[in-house]
């Protein structure tokens, strides 16, 4: 499935090892600078379509480094390495970091210290990826290494929940210049240890059932679509799931009605399934399918009416695997294991998924550090490391495209 991706051992040549090796240096005593950077980036909110005032510091941060940056259609921030890539350049490769959080805008961002940790909303996810993955430019950039590919610094919107990984999925649509990209590095939260070389696809439903309504008292008897919801939910925890490959379903939301004397005209339900395998993933669909019908039939035969029905599918997540031993993840175990830690490979929905599921060889990678409590106003970061998440990912784009 994935194009080959040759072996390039001792395929850096002396005069760009130099080079890369000042990146290093340059890198080396930057810990405190990226954690000031990261803080930073996360005082300024990001929400789920609302991510632009954010994307437009980082736009500034690298104007100041003498690029030209570019939003592209849908507000993903681009920076080539070099600037302006050639017609005859090899396929390049992409390290994104995505600008968006989970918290929306009525989320109050305050970041605090209390002693060792920064706590607040997004201060992990992603502003470490984000400060990390700027820091490699900066490195890259000022010491002028010269890779054998280009490398393209996405900073791409919409990878959480409702942003339904919009970004990358622009960049690898139908048709896009960057569909034949060499490899795929996405630099997504904390942590040194972990190689995200599998895709956990996703699919995402909002059912909603609709009936005539009425008075609770003198409409008693009537359909109601929150029966019909909850009978629903009752069969679907009870579905049996997969273990291998593992699979979860969720009920994550649920609403209707207009008023506690009034038999709702309305009802609704978000389903979140996630699987290792996308064949699996259809499978469940089709029983989710059959579980919804089985639950509307049994209210409207218990109350003679009728109910209008409807799915919608609000995001898809695609799955993908990459190989443990393709050249990608080991050049990540390398760079992992030269920092003293043993590499833990793992499954995650991240950008990665995109790419990987079209075939492009792509991992996701921690920027670094220790964290907790994501996604809720608790997070929190302690730099347990300085500036190893930036020399990891430097040394991981030195070993696929140095020359």
């Amino acid at each position: 499935m994935f194009r080959s991706m040759r072996e390039e051992k001792g395929a850096v040549s002396p005069a760009n090892q130099r080079t890369l090796d000042s990146a290093r240096t340059w890198l080396a005593d930057k810990g405190r600078a990226i954690l000031e950077e990261q803080v930073e980036i996360a005082r300024v909110p990001a929400p789920p379509f609302h991510e632009r005032t954010r994307a437009e510091l980082i736009a500034a941060k690298l104007e100041a480094e003498g690029l030209r940056p570019q939003f592209d259609e849908v507000g993903n921030l681009l920076a080539w390495l070099p600037e302006v890539p050639r017609s005859d350049d090899p396929e390049p490769i992409i390290v994104a970091a995505h600008v968006d959080t989970v918290f929306g805008p009525e989320t109050s961002i305050e970041i605090r210290q209390n002693a060792n940790r920064w706590i607040g909303p997004g201060i992990t996810d992603n502003a470490r990826g984000l400060a990390v993955s700027l820091a490699v430019l900066r490195a890259l950039r000022r010491t002028r290494t010269v890779l054998r590919r280009p490398v393209l610094f996405s900073f791409t919107v919409g990878e959480e929940g409702p942003g339904d990984l919009r970004g990358v999925k622009h960049l690898f649509r139908s048709g896009s210049p960057l569909a034949n990209t060499w490899a795929f590095i996405a630099v997504d939260g904390t942590g040194l240890r972990r190689i995200i070389h599998m895709g956990l696809g996703c699919k995402r439903y909002r059912i909603t059932a609709s009936g005539p309504g009425g008075h609770s008292w003198s409409d008693w008897g009537r359909i109601n679509p929150v029966n019909a919801v909850g009978e629903l939910i009752h069969r679907l925890t009870r579905l049996d799931l997969p273990e291998q490959p593992r699979t979860t379903l969720t009920v994550a939301r649920i609403g209707g009605g207009i008023s506690i004397n009034a038999i709702p005209r309305r009802a609704w339900v978000e389903l979140d399934l996630r699987s290792e395998s996308e064949e699996t993933l259809l499978a469940i669909e089709s029983r989710i399918q059959e579980t919804l019908t089985t639950s509307v039939a049994v209210e409207e035969e218990r109350t003679g009416g009728k109910l209008d029905i409807e799915v919608e599918r609000i995001g898809t997540r695609p799955a993908g695997r990459l190989a443990s031993d393709h050249p990608l993840v080991q050049a990540a175990e390398l760079a992992t294991r030269a920092l003293g830690k043993v590499p833990e490979y793992a499954v995650s929905s991240t950008d990665a998924n995109v790419p990987l599921a079209q075939g492009v060889p792509a991992i996701a990678i921690g920027a670094g550090g220790k964290s907790a409590d994501t996604h809720t106003e608790n997070e929190w970061f302690e730099d347990t490391d300085g500036e190893a998440g930036a020399l990891r990912l430097l040394a991981i784009i030195g070993t696929i495209a140095g020359d």
